[in-house]
Order: structure tokens, then C-alpha cells, then sequence
């Protein structure tokens, strides 16, 4: 299997809203995101696959010896080889990688977090950093463009954590921070065994006007030349906005199950925004 057959498997597979995006750009940027996404996917998947976290670190320290080797001209993994010849076009650096491993050791370091600040650090690293280089794949043409993307980006963490309350805390995670669970009156004992309550749904209520607000700012940061270049990331907008919602129409029921949305329904949002402008 050649490099670029395996991103895009690697990529196909997730089931990702982000894939969805991908289909309508052009065929360089859909290789270069491809490549990137299947590198994020990669060091993500070793925080949740793999139990021992000791093996997981020393997986991660390799990843981060791979990313180095292959910006001195040395990729040996599939997912580098795939993504190296993108970095240069699409200013794609090794900051950007390195921070996300980052963020992926501070999940073997780190399952709880003090306050929403504390939150914002570990959102940057693993989503916002990501946003900015999905940003320059697109084709950013204003600098401006990257306030947005960082934005943009810890709202979709955000969507992901009420998402996965439930599914985290079985791994022995809880990403709400601790104030705001002592503010709800929330503990977390009852988090991890599925015990809802009004105090629980009124603390997701908090967190989804939280994401709600941190849309509603990232499209304020888009300038108006970049609006077009930058659809991809409004379609996944559309996607994870509509997910969120229908996670607020369903009472935030999401300590005993995923709630997601269809392929269908998936590929129908991208497609409004791509041809109608509309999410």
C-alpha cells in the first residue's frame, strides 16, 4: 500500500465530519488535508488504543522523533511520507505537529482540568493548531485568518467534549473543567456512572452556549476575502453546529450513548454550504 492510499483510508475510516469537507477541494489541498488529518488521527488513536500508558508515551516520544527526522528529510511512516511533500506549498511546519503530540501527552498526563483556561490549553493544541494549518490548505490569503481558525477549532473541541462526556469518562477522563462542576453542583462520580439529573443538564446547557458563543466569535473573525478560500472549514461548521444542536433537542442524553448524525445528513450539510453558501 502506497503512502497516499493509506491516509486516505486512514482518513475514510474515522467517519470524521472533517472527511465530508474534504471531498469538495481541489485535488492538491484534498491530498495535503488528507495527509494531515490521517497524521492527527494516527497520534490521537495512541492516547485511546492503546491501555498502558507508559507504552503510549513512549509511542508518542516516537512520533515525535519521526516528525523531526522527516522535516531533516528522513519520513520512514506512511502518514510522513504522504504529508512531507505538502508542508512546503502550504506552510506547514514542524511546530504545528509537535504541538499536536502535545496535546495528545496531556491526555496520559492530565484527565482533569482545574478551570475553563486550563480547558482553553489543551483545546489549543489539539484542535485550534489544527484549524491554523487547515486554514493554510484551504488557501488563507489574510493573516487575520488564523485568529479564526484557532477559534474555530476550540469550538469543535468543544462540541467533541459534550459529545463524548460519557464515552470519556469510561477511559477515566473529564474534560468539563472542575469549576464548572462545582458551580452546577455536579460530581464527578455521578458523571462516571450515567446518573443524570437537572444540575447535569443544566451544567451541558452551560457548555453548549459556551460553544455556541465560540462559533458566533470565530465567524466574526473571518475576513470577508478569505470567506470562499475558507468553505471547507464552514462546512464542518455546519456540520458540528447542527450535531450540537441536535445534542441540545435530545437533553444532552450523552452519558449512555454517542449522538451523531448520519453520512447523509453529513454529506447534505457540506454540499448546502459549498454550493448555497447557507449552513
Amino acid at each position: 500500500m502506497n503512502p497516499e492510499t493509506y491516509v486516505q483510508e486512514k482518513a475514510a475510516a474515522s467517519g470524521s465530519s472533517f472527511y465530508y469537507a474534504f471531498l469538495f477541494l481541489p485535488a492538491n489541498r484534498r491530498a495535503a488535508i488528507t495527509a494531515f488529518y490521517a497524521f492527527c488521527r494516527e497520534v490521537d488513536d495512541v492516547v485511546d488504543d492503546v491501555q498502558d500508558p507508559g507504552v503510549a508515551a513512549q509511542k508518542l516520544a516516537w512520533w515525535q522523533q519521526e516528525v523531526a527526522q522527516a522535516f531533516a528529510g528522513k519520513p520512514t511512516h506512511p502518514v510522513m511520507l504522504a504529508l512531507m511533500p505538502h508542508t512546503q506549498p502550504f506552510q506547514i511546519e514542524q511546530r504545528h505537529l509537535q504541538a499536536v503530540i502535545e496535546g495528545c501527552q496531556m491526555d496520559l498526563d492530565q484527565t482533569r482540568y482545574l478551570d475553563y483556561p486550563g480547558l482553553q490549553r489543551y483545546c489549543h493544541l489539539v484542535a485550534g493548531v489544527v484549524g491554523e494549518v487547515a486554514a493554510r490548505i484551504f488557501g488563507q490569503t489574510d493573516e487575520a485568518t488564523t485568529a479564526y481558525a484557532h477559534k474555530l477549532g476550540q469550538a469543535f473541541q468543544l462540541t467533541n467534549i459534550i459529545r463524548d462526556v460519557g464515552e470519556d469518562a469510561l477511559r477515566g477522563r473529564i474534560y468539563l473543567p472542575i469549576s464548572d462542576l462545582q458551580q452546577f453542583d455536579v460530581k464527578a462520580h455521578e458523571i462516571t456512572k450515567r446518573e443524570y439529573s437537572d444540575r447535569f443538564t443544566a451544567l451541558m446547557r452551560f457548555q453548549a452556549q459556551r460553544a455556541h458563543q465560540l462559533y458566533e466569535e470565530a465567524f466574526a473573525l473571518l475576513p470577508a476575502q478569505d470567506r470562499r478560500t475558507q468553505k471547507p472549514g464552514l462546512m464542518m461548521a455546519s456540520i458540528y453546529r447542527t450535531l450540537l444542536r441536535e445534542i441540545e433537542a435530545e437533553n444532552f442524553q450523552v452519558l449512555h450513548q454517542r449522538i451523531g448524525l448520519t453520512p447523509l445528513r453529513k454529506l447534505w450539510l457540506a454540499w448546502k454550504m459549498q454550493a448555497l453558501g447557507r449552513m
